[in-house]
């Protein structure tokens, strides 16, 4: 049996839709697997009455198959689905990760990216590499068609679940498929920023680099609230705040000492718009790890 830890994501980032990604400290999933004649799956853990054991329809099931490799699997959710942290790539990136050590597949990490892409793929609805990258391989990632860079950058987080369930593909519908030349020099100039904040380490390149005025706007529509909690957090501290993947969760970027009040700020102001959240106190961290 080989245990395999992976963890949380945050992709966009705000600017780098679609590329930017970053793997979290907290929360995680944790899979085990276990060689079988047939793959087999067991859930349990946070939302894990809504995810499927059937392999056809669970995304670690088509990792399985991708690697030839079938398996006994036991998902224990510390990400909950369809909250914006990449629930599904965690569960893919961990089966990757596991069934690669367990058969001895011999793929590198760069190269498990790719397959745990697809199996993501079953839940989501097309493959997409900006979960499942910082999920395998830790840090900030930059997925392109040509490949993933990793920046191994320490920048604190906040990120904050509210009880709304927002489903990727939901998300996707609303992503304006046109965008003006202004909006674009602008979105280029912030992502440089973002990068540039991620290489020296620095929140507030980080946080400044957030700003989007083109798929953030549309999908806050789908998050009650989230314009009230991103001022909060903003008057708290934080120096960025954006709406993580496809969202519900928002994720704010700041210094370490202002953490606990960021959180605290983005909670109270979820509760008071009626709306029940949790806060995660977390950073940029590592990638999927071999128990």
């Amino acid at each position: 049996m080989v245990t395999v830890r992976a963890p949380a994501t945050s992709a966009n980032l705000g600017s780098g839709f679609d590329v930017f990604g970053a793997a979290l400290s907290r929360p995680a999933d944790i899979v085990r697997v276990q060689k079988a004649s047939k793959t087999t799956i067991d859930v349990t853990g946070a939302g894990s009455d809504f995810i499927p054991e059937d392999p056809d329809k669970n995304t670690v099931g088509a990792v399985a198959e991708a690697l030839d490799a079938p398996a006994h699997i036991e998902i224990d959710k510390g990400v909950r689905p369809a909250s914006g942290l990449g629930s599904s790539a965690a569960s893919a990136a961990a089966a990757a990760v596991g069934l690669n050590e367990l058969y001895d597949r011999g793929y590198s990490r760069e190269e498990l990216v790719p397959v745990a892409a697809e199996g993501e793929a079953v839940v989501s609805g097309a493959a997409h590499d900006d979960n499942v990258a910082p999920s395998i391989m830790g840090g900030f990632t930059i997925a392109t068609p040509s490949g993933v860079r990793t920046v191994d950058a320490d920048i604190p987080l906040v990120a904050c679940l509210p009880e709304i369930v927002v489903s990727t593909r939901d998300a996707r519908r609303v992503v304006p498929e046109q965008t003006s030349v202004e909006n674009l020099v602008e979105t280029v100039g912030n992502a440089a920023t973002l990068t540039t904040g991620m290489h020296r380490d620095d929140p507030e390149l980080v946080g400044a680099g957030m700003h989007d005025s083109v798929v953030t706007p549309a999908r806050a529509k789908l998050i009650d609230g989230y314009d009230v909690v991103r001022e909060a957090a903003l008057q708290a501290g934080a120096t960025g705040v954006t709406i993580s993947g496809a969202g519900p969760t928002v994720i704010a970027a700041c210094a370490e000492q202002s953490q606990h009040a960021v959180g605290t700020a983005m909670l109270d102001a979820f509760e008071n718009q009626g709306t029940e959240a949790r806060v995660y106190q977390t950073e940029i961290g590592r990638g999927a790890r071999i128990l």
